[in-house]
């Protein structure tokens, strides 16, 4: 049920990235991708594989959104 719950969050997340993404708002583009590595941090932090979960694409994105905002 966690699982599922934490899943259907990240996918939430990433849609809402993609879209802040396609709409050239980088304030959005930060928020969604803070909130997807937090619930990718609380899976990993309860051993949950989220393997697929977010392709690399998406995560390269995240990743520079996080770079952007140190």
């Amino acid at each position: 049920m966690f699982e599922a719950a934490l899943r259907e969050s990240v996918m939430s997340a990433r849609r809402q990235l993609e879209r802040a993404q396609l709409e050239a708002q980088p304030t959005q583009v930060h928020r969604h991708a803070a909130r997807l590595l937090d619930l990718l941090d609380r899976a990993r932090s309860n051993n949950i594989d989220t393997t697929g979960w977010v392709p690399a694409t998406v995560m390269a994105a995240v990743t520079a959104a996080d770079a952007d905002a140190d």
